[in-house]
């Protein structure tokens, strides 16, 4: 599957119990970040466990655009031989993130402060993200941006000659944005302070510190205040990648809903930003165990056994959880399906603007499968039909979104008849074994 080639129609159909051991790929978040501050330090940086989803391949491509020398060694095994701070050259070619809104908004940021000119684009779903939540705050730094209406790619980012250090306010909650400042931050003199009214995923926070920056974070009335020390030598680590929760998620639902199943998934990371699906899922009377926590490359981690769950009730999650699962979200409403009740979900619109709109694109999916669901901005609320009630039998859009893709393939195991999809490719920009790894456990899916 090729996320960037012709579209690959696929289909599940009701399976038997999901059994085995479920190896998810690398965390894909701190897979973009390792390469990108590992070419933002002076020395290598060895990398295991890397994702090597088209997403992260894109993000590596364009670090030895920008001068750093990036060798894969072998699965998941990658070196990168950083310019430091402030040291990324320019570019002979434009820099095509692919399908990845983190890559991108991270590569401007990392260079937004260095008196360069690159030109940014993607595939069709990442020319439709709003690029403006970015280049706004960017522009506090002295740096410049064009782009076609409406703040969108294609876009031409000029770095700063002089940057200034910021003080900024996160308008929304959104762990790219933040990053994407703090890493401008990184190349401006003084201290640029980041204001966050809510948490979200500090995977940047943590590196950063790792890699040797001065950051300090304090809980104030405004929220969490994160300071940033500009101008540090950032030194070479050695990076162990966990495993993604996000990808864990689709094998983790799926075991719930699929009678009969017991699965295990190892080394899933548990950081406290990024576990907001798997709090909702054990209140909701999910079989989750928590088995054997420890720490692994600076993350908490633990390996999950899930056991189908006929008794998962729906619930109210908490809106101020949303940026803790905000990726999560299309795969929990699948399992809400399943359960009995009402499972309200409010504070959601940043949903709206991801590599799809996920929560029209649930809500006509679940739809066609014969669930009744109510929407407005900012809320998707699913009418559970029970364990083994969802009619199915429907092909659903993927709109280029992989998790969109994965969610429907996920609920045509348990529905009564078969859920297909128009489009499976785009699956390979962050999970590129889910098809082989869903079969391995016993899921029926298939393309065509």
């Amino acid at each position: 599957m090729s996320g960037h080639g012709d579209a690959q129609p696929m289909k599940s159909r009701k399976s038997g119990p999901l059994r085995g051991v479920a190896e998810v790929p690398g965390d894909k978040s701190i897979s973009h970040r390792s390469l990108i501050f590992g070419a933002m330090a002076v020395g290598e940086t060895r990398i295991t466990g890397l994702l090597e989803g088209q997403d992260v391949l894109d993000t590596a491509k364009a670090m030895r655009a920008f001068g750093a020398v990036v060798t894969r060694h072998g699965e998941g095994a990658w070196t990168v031989n950083g310019v430091g701070v402030g040291g990324f050259r320019e570019p002979e070619d434009v820099i095509d993130c692919g399908n990845s809104g983190t890559g991108v908004r991270l590569i401007m940021g990392t260079m937004a402060t260095t008196p360069i000119t690159a030109t940014f684009t993607g595939d069709a779903s990442l020319r439709k993200r709003p690029m403006g939540r970015v280049t706004d705050p960017l522009s506090l730094f002295g740096t410049r941006a064009w782009g076609r209406q409406g703040g969108r790619l294609p876009m031409t980012v000029v770095g700063a000659a002089n940057p200034v250090p910021v003080r900024y306010a996160l308008p929304v909650a959104s762990a790219q944005v933040k990053s994407a400042v703090l890493l401008a931050g990184l190349n401006a003199p003084g201290e640029t302070v980041m204001i966050e009214k809510e948490p979200t995923r500090d995977h940047s926070e943590r590196m950063l510190i790792g890699f040797g920056a001065r950051l300090s974070v304090e809980k104030t009335g405004e929220g969490h205040v994160i300071t940033l020390t500009g101008q540090p030598e950032l030194r070479p680590q050695v990076v162990a990648v966990p495993r993604d929760p996000s990808s864990a998620a689709f094998p983790v639902c799926a075991a719930l809903i699929v009678e009969g199943s017991d699965i295990t998934v190892p080394g899933v990371s548990q950081n406290l930003t990024r576990n907001g699906l798997y709090l909702t899922l054990v209140e909701m009377g999910a079989e989750i165990e928590f088995q054997n926590p420890r720490e692994e490359g600076g993350e908490p981690v633990a390996d999950l056994r899930v056991r189908f769950s006929g008794d998962m009730k729906g619930i109210e999650v908490p809106p101020e959880r949303a940026p803790s699962m905000i990726d999560e979200y299309p795969v929990l409403s699948v399992v809400a399906a399943f359960a009995t009740g009402r499972t309200v979900m409010r504070g959601v619109k940043e949903l709206r603007v991801k590599e799809s709109d996920r929560i029209d694109a649930m809500a006509r999916g679940l739809e066609a499968c014969g669930v009744r669901i109510e929407e407005d901005e900012d809320t998707l609320i699913v009418h559970g039909m029970g364990p083994g009630g969802v009619p199915g039998g429907a092909t659903c859009a993927t709109h280029i979104d992989h998790r969109i893709a994965m969610s429907f393939l996920v609920c045509g195991l348990a529905a009564k008849d078969p859920v297909g999809v128009d489009d499976g490719s785009p699956i390979q920009t962050s999970f590129p074994v889910f098809e082989g790894l869903m079969q391995g456990l016993g899921a029926e899916i298939a393309r065509g």
